[in-house]
């Protein structure tokens, strides 16, 4: 877990790229449940900031 928040605080990519991937599927699992509107109307939005993170964390050094 350390070395997880280490990662994350010195800019590295592969905590940041996790952590776009989990909004990524966060967000599709948002858009597929029937039951609460609001998880709904914020899927697309956070489908789309964890795509856009994930273009730019796919820049950061190893």
């Amino acid at each position: 877990m350390s070395n997880f928040l280490s990662g994350l605080l010195r800019l590295r990519r592969g905590p940041w790229e996790m952590v776009a991937t989990v909004l990524i599927g966060l967000g599709v699992v948002m858009m597929m449940q029937p039951y609460v509107m609001a998880l709904f109307t914020w899927s697309f939005l956070v489908t789309l900031t964890g795509t856009v993170m994930f273009i730019i964390v796919s820049h950061f050094p190893e």
